[in-house]
């Protein structure tokens, strides 16, 4: 599953060579497929199946709960599940030899796209630290619930493709918001990190990574907006169809990553060890390194590790294995590139883990070796958070009541105790109410480095209320020569 570029020079060799900035991206197509044939097969499959598709998402859609409040909505679900049944009887016999092309075809799909940026696009200038001895990079992670919209009425989320083109239009105002102008330096750094709550995307962004975003239409939407205004996008990521052991496959593992850096190379790997309906999706762990800039002759990268694991609370051990995999596939994708001879600035995991640091039942999870290899801002250690630190998951019922749906009334909310408890998912613990801090952005320094991150600032943002159930996370690192 990892996508082989053309030999890398040596270290001595790229220091004959003038740095080419942005480097050529020839280690990443666009196309899934090595061939454009197949390419055209698959997208005619996948038109055979959408109106089996859509019809069986409508169909969800009459059975969630909102839809069936009351009696006219009873009667109102129950017509539309008619309708839907017979749309989705009608619609067999396109989807039968659909299926049977589409499924063949995934053995020889990469399991991610990628959408390259505009010829006018322009990166970052180039990091050199011997001139410029600390720069800054912003991450924002975001878990958007852009399941089919049948699937996600069940949480209280309604109308994904609506939602797809809100979260692009919020996302793109942090994206031309810059804090510090047009220079990447940063300022001089506060003595501690500290955690702050926004009701606007974080500025200065310059990764990105999304989870849930499992409906195509919806990750084309959000890719049409970061592509030309962020940089490479990768998306519709996932190993599909008939997987080893006899596993189908039918959603993806609904990450989406975008850079504002140029990306050189891309791996992708499932997770062997889902159950129940998280089973059906291909959740695994995206790899990718990126190209900072140059040090002492040498590619200077950064590596992005983007996943989501196991989501039943009760299935702890199923995210422990999870755990332990993801550990050893990011191990063994920085090792390809030490080998290669390029310098590590930061190693990065970011997305929505399913467990939090203080309930009981995520003993497990907390005590994982995870927080030995990667540092988490936010936890001081097992069931102990810091002073600052916010749950991230809201509570469903309350997604749509008015002081929740506006970005800067639910950040008013949270800053208080009663809203808290009101507004986040969560059980009472001794002391403050926290709220589940499902979503995580860890980091770490790269084995023999010679640039040290630091966290500058750590952010809980609102900017998406209303529009999913999780607040998105920013983190600020602040990287400097040793």
């Amino acid at each position: 599953m990892s996508l082989a570029g053309a030999p890398r020079p040596t270290s001595q060799a790229r220091q004959d060579l003038p740095p080419e900035w942005p480097p050529a991206p020839g280690a990443l197509r666009a196309s899934p497929f090595p061939h454009p044939a197949l390419h055209a097969l698959h997208s005619l499959a996948r038109l055979l199946l959408f109106p089996a598709y859509w019809a069986l998402d409508q169909l969800l859609g009459c059975c969630a709960p909102a839809a069936r409040a009351g009696r006219l909505g009873r009667l109102s679900a129950a017509a539309g599940a008619g309708a839907a049944l017979l749309l989705l009887l009608c619609s067999l016999p396109l989807a039968l030899p659909g299926l049977l092309l589409w499924l063949p075809l995934q053995a020889c799909r990469r399991p991610f796209c990628y959408q390259p940026p505009p010829q006018s696009w322009a990166p970052p200038a180039p990091w050199h630290p011997r001139a410029e001895p600390a720069r800054c990079f912003g991450f924002l992670s975001a878990n958007l619930c852009l399941l089919p919209d049948g699937l996600a009425r069940f949480s209280n989320l309604p109308h994904s493709q609506q939602r797809a083109q809100a979260v692009g239009d919020a996302l793109l105002a942090g994206l031309r918001a810059s804090r510090y102008g047009a220079t990447d330096s940063c300022p001089p750094q506060a003595e501690t990190p500290r955690g702050t709550l926004v009701a606007a995307v974080p500025a200065g962004l310059d990764f990105v990574c999304l989870q849930e975003v499992f409906d195509l239409r919806a990750a084309r939407r959000l890719v049409r907006r970061l592509a030309p205004n962020l940089g490479p996008v990768l998306y519709d990521v996932g190993a599909l169809g008939l997987r080893p052991g006899w596993h189908l496959k039918l959603l993806g593992s609904g990450l989406l990553l975008a850079s504002r850096y140029p990306l050189l190379r891309a791996v992708f790997r499932s997770f062997p060890n889902g159950r129940g309906e998280d089973a059906l999706a291909s959740k695994g762990l995206l790899s990718a390194q990126a190209q900072l800039g140059f040090v002492d002759g040498r590619r200077l990268v950064g590596f992005l590790h983007c996943t989501h694991l196991q989501a039943p609370s009760e299935d702890g051990p199923v995210r422990c294995k999870q755990l332990a995999l993801l550990l050893g596939w990011a191990e063994e994708f920085e090792a390809d590139s030490r080998r290669g001879g390029d310098a590590a600035a930061f190693s990065v995991l970011l997305g929505d883990l399913n467990f939090d640091n203080c309930s009981r039942s995520d003993t497990r999870e907390q005590k994982h070796q995870l927080f030995c290899r990667f540092r988490d801002p936010c936890r001081l250690g097992v069931r102990q958070e810091q002073p600052w630190a916010l749950g991230t998951l809201l509570s469903t019922a309350q997604l749509h009541d008015s002081e929740a749906s506006s970005p800067e009334t639910l950040r008013r909310a949270l800053e208080h105790e009663e809203g808290r408890c009101r507004y986040l998912a969560g059980n009472r613990s001794s002391g403050p109410w926290r709220g589940r801090r499902l979503d995580y952005i860890l980091y770490r320094r790269t084995r023999g480095s010679p640039l040290t991150p630091e966290v500058e600032q750590v952010t809980f943002s609102t900017a998406l209320a209303g529009l999913t159930d999780h607040l998105a996370v920013g983190l600020r690192l602040r990287v400097s020569a040793t």
